[in-house]
C-alpha cells in the first residue's frame, strides 16, 4: 500500500504547479496611477502611464501631447455629482530599457480641472485601456502614500495579483499651494520591471562571434530548462500520461520533439499577431484561450486515457482463463501522443516573444531563431525527463513482487489526475475568456 501512496503524492505534487498560471505575463502589462488632489485653490489629477516592452514595441513613435489628451478623455471625475473637464497642461516622456533591449513606456500627465473653494464629494473613473492586464491605482490627497510609488516600485508581494482599482469616491478639500510636479531627469527612468532577463537579454549581445553565439545558445537551452521547471508546461500530464498509457522512454522523447515543436511555432505565431494584428487581438488575451483550448485537451486526453485501461482490464478478466493478469499491451497513440505534446508547448513564454521582437529591431531574426529553438529544447528536455523519470519508475514498480494488484491501479489513478489537471485548467481558464 506504501508504494500506492508514494506514486500517487509523486502524481500530486506535479499536478499542483498545473493548475496555476503559467506565466504572469509582465512584458505585456499596461500600468495606470492616479493621483486626485487640490492645490492652488484647483482641482489636479496626476496621471501616470507605464507601458511594458511589448505595448511599447506595438506602439511605436508615441506622441506625448496626443496620448495626454486621450488619458484625459479617460479619466473621468465628477464634483458633487457633476463631470468636470480635465485639461492636460503638462506632460514627461521616457522610455527606460527593458529585457532584451527593448524599451518600455513611463508618461506622466498632469490634468487640471475646475477651481475647488469648498469641500466638494468626487466621484472618479479611470476608463483608459479597460480590460488590459496591469496595475492600476487611484489615491486621493496629495500626501496620501502609494502602494507602487507612482509605479516605481512595485510590492514583489502583490504581482500576482496586482492592484485593480479604476474608480474611487471621497472629498476633495480646498488647498493652496503650488501646483503637482512632475517627475524630471533620472528619476523618469527608475522603473526596473525586468522579467526573465536572464534569456532575453541574450538577444543584446554586442559582438557575435562564433564563440559568443555558442555560449549564447547554450545559456538559452539552461533557461529553457530551467522555465519548465516553473508552474505550467504540463509536466503532471506527461508523466501521468506516459505511466497511464504503458509509455516507453521512446515515447517520452517523441513527446520532448513535439514540445520544442509546438513551442518555437507558438512563438513565431505569436509574434505575427503583435506584429501584424495587435489593431484586432490584444496579444495577452489569446492566453486564456489557449489556456482553455489546453484544459479541453487534457480532460480528453485523461478520458481517453481512463476509457483505455477500463478496457485493458475488462480484456485482461475476458482472458482470465488463458494468461491470467495479461491483456494486450497498447502504448500512446500517435494522435494522443500529439495532443500530449501541444499541451505542453501550447503557451509560448513572453521572455521568448520579447526575443524575437528584440531580434527583429535590432535586424538579428536568425540569432533570435535559433536563441528561441534552443529555449524551446531547453524546456522540452525538462520535460521530457520527468516523462523519463515517471516512465522508470512504474518499470520499478512492475517488476516488484509486492502489492501487484495495487500497483495495477497505478495506469488509471494516472488517467484520474490528467482528468483532474484538465478540468482544474479549464476551470481557471472559463472566467478569463468570457
Amino acid at each position: 500500500m506504501k508504494s500506492l501512496v508514494f506514486m500517487l503524492a509523486a502524481l500530486a505534487a506535479l499536478a499542483a504547479p498545473a493548475a496555476a498560471s503559467a506565466h504572469p505575463l509582465g512584458n505585456f502589462t499596461i500600468n495606470r496611477f492616479s493621483r486626485i488632489e487640490s492645490a492652488a485653490q484647483r482641482a489636479y489629477v496626476l496621471y501616470v502611464l507605464d507601458m511594458a516592452e511589448i505595448p511599447t514595441y506595438q506602439a511605436g513613435t508615441i506622441d506625448a501631447g496626443a496620448y495626454a489628451k486621450r488619458l484625459a478623455a479617460g479619466a473621468r471625475l465628477q464634483l458633487d455629482g457633476r463631470h468636470v473637464t480635465l485639461t492636460p497642461i503638462v506632460t514627461a516622456l521616457a522610455h527606460p530599457k527593458g529585457a532584451g533591449g527593448l524599451h518600455t513606456t513611463r508618461l506622466e500627465v498632469l490634468l487640471q480641472g475646475p477651481r475647488v473653494d469648498h469641500t466638494a464629494k468626487l466621484a472618479y473613473t479611470d476608463t483608459n485601456y479597460a480590460g488590459r492586464i496591469g496595475w492600476q491605482e487611484i489615491v486621493v490627497g496629495g500626501q496620501t502614500r502609494s502602494e507602487s510609488d507612482e509605479l516605481r516600485a512595485y510590492p514583489k508581494n502583490l504581482l500576482q495579483s496586482p492592484l485593480d482599482v479604476s474608480s474611487v469616491r471621497g472629498e476633495l478639500h480646498p488647498a493652496g499651494g503650488p501646483p503637482p510636479k512632475l517627475t524630471t531627469g533620472k528619476a523618469l527612468q527608475a522603473p526596473d520591471r525586468i522579467a526573465d532577463a536572464g534569456f532575453s537579454s541574450l538577444i543584446g549581445r554586442e559582438h557575435l562571434s562564433a564563440l559568443v553565439i555558442l555560449a549564447s545558445l547554450a545559456a538559452a537551452f539552461f533557461w529553457g530548462m530551467a522555465h519548465a521547471l516553473s508552474p505550467g508546461h504540463g509536466k503532471t500530464i506527461v508523466a501521468a500520461y506516459l505511466v497511464g498509457q504503458r509509455g516507453t522512454p521512446w515515447h517520452a522523447a517523441a513527446l520532448g520533439a513535439i514540445v520544442t515543436a509546438t513551442h518555437t511555432i507558438g512563438v513565431f505565431a505569436l509574434g505575427l499577431v503583435t506584429l501584424a494584428l495587435s489593431a484586432f487581438i490584444v496579444p495577452e488575451q489569446l492566453y486564456p484561450w489557449l489556456n482553455l483550448v489546453s484544459g479541453v485537451l487534457v480532460v480528453a486526453i485523461g478520458a481517453t486515457v481512463f476509457r483505455s485501461r477500463l478496457r485493458h482490464r475488462g480484456h485482461t478478466h475476458d482472458h482470465h482463463g488463458h494468461a491470467p493478469g495479461r491483456g494486450p499491451e497498447t502504448g500512446p497513440s500517435r494522435r494522443s501522443l500529439v495532443a500530449v505534446g501541444i499541451t505542453g508547448g501550447l503557451l509560448p513564454c513572453p521572455s521568448a516573444l520579447v526575443v524575437l521582437l528584440a531580434a527583429i529591431s535590432l535586424h538579428r531574426v536568425a540569432f533570435g531563431m535559433l536563441l528561441i529553438v534552443a529555449f524551446s529544447a531547453g524546456l522540452a528536455l525538462s520535460i521530457t525527463g520527468i516523462g523519463l523519470v515517471a516512465v522508470y519508475a512504474k518499470q520499478i514498480f512492475k517488476r516488484a513482487s509486492f502489492e501487484g494488484r495495487l500497483v495495477r491501479l497505478l495506469p488509471a489513478a494516472s488517467a484520474l489526475v490528467i482528468l483532474a489537471a484538465g478540468l482544474a485548467i479549464t476551470v481557471r481558464a472559463l472566467p478569463k475568456v468570457s
